[in-house]
């Protein structure tokens, strides 16, 4: 079984499927014109974001049986095709969801307590005590929205705090010790932090706007580690000046390239440039689940993933 790695992950996938058996064959230094000229002799594609898998794609690779997403999102791919082709999607959300979680957790608390604000500050000279008095998370109401893998995790980083701890999805009964499961009505009466954990869909993009955002009864922190275009970022910044959201930590934003990699444009949108002036916003360049730990821990549930799924023998 002839299996085409289109991008470079942790070398343990590549030799544990070696030893397993499987041929590998290296793409990852191929351009897509490359890639589909190749991809038709291939049983199955590794890929992280840097090719999209549309309809193009699969038509070209005919004897494609599986696509392995070395992550959880599947929104580089056709999903609707490969259904109609017959190729399994394999992903690996479990491998990088405690690392989500922590990072969702350091997020939270660097806004509670302004911890970047106070850094920046303190290393101009400024010593501001009270401008940077922060919150407790102790009492406070955590609300999770999209409560799989990732939602999950966060929701059990939280257990060593005194918070109330809220979820919605779309999922009925997914609700567990760590996060009572609410209908979107009380989500909006009681969550003060909201956390996103959802994958990028039609009723996902462009979810967070000015509606949603107005909908809370408390103004709330914003927490994204999902997708960036989940959010609307004009209408996040018109939230900012307001105080309906009392701060950001966003680990993707709605203006970042397709493969993740980088922004669209070095000369970044009015919208984007206002979320970068402010103070009570965080950013970080896609890495919540991109840990030393993770990197491995992906590549290793892949390879389980596909040797329980399409075993040699």
């Amino acid at each position: 079984m002839k299996i085409l790695h289109i991008d470079q992950n942790h070398p343990v996938l590549w030799s544990e499927l070696q030893l397993l058996g499987y041929e590998n064959i290296q793409g990852y230094t191929l351009d897509r014109k490359q890639i589909l000229s190749i991809v038709g002799d291939c049983d199955g594609v590794v890929i992280r974001s840097r090719i999209l898998i549309d309809r193009a794609f699969l038509d070209t690779a005919k004897n494609l049986k599986f696509i392995a997403r070395v992550g959880a999102g599947l929104d580089a791919i056709d999903i609707d095709c490969a259904a109609e082709k017959g190729v399994q999607l394999i992903s690996a959300p479990e491998g990088n969801s405690t690392a989500v979680g922590e990072h969702a957790l350091g997020l939270l608390l660097s806004l509670l307590n302004n911890l970047n604000r106070a850094d920046r500050a303190l290393r101009q000279g400024f010593w501001q005590r009270e401008a940077n008095r922060g919150h407790e998370l102790s009492g406070q109401t955590v609300g999770i929205i999209g409560y799989g893998h990732m939602g999950k995790a966060f929701a059990k980083t939280l257990r060593g705090f005194d918070c109330q701890v809220i979820c919605y999805d779309i999922e009925p009964g997914v609700g567990d010790e760590n996060a009572r499961q609410v209908s979107l009505e009380e989500f909006f009466a009681q969550a003060q932090v909201v956390s996103l954990h959802t994958p990028l869909t039609p009723e996902t993009e462009s979810m967070v706007n000015t509606a949603f955002i107005n909908s809370f009864s408390h103004n709330i922190y914003l927490i994204n580690t999902a997708r960036g275009r989940s959010v609307v970022t004009a209408d996040l910044v018109q939230a900012l000046n307001t105080g309906k959201v009392l701060g950001a930590g966003l680990d993707v934003l709605e203006y970042e390239h397709s493969s993740f990699e980088n922004l669209l444009s070095q000369d970044p949108p009015q919208a984007l440039k206002a979320l970068l002036d402010k103070d009570n916003v965080i950013l970080s360049p896609h890495i919540a689940g991109w840990t030393h730990q993770s990197k491995e821990k992906l590549a290793r549930v892949i390879v389980a993933k596909i040797q329980n799924h399409f075993p040699l023998n």
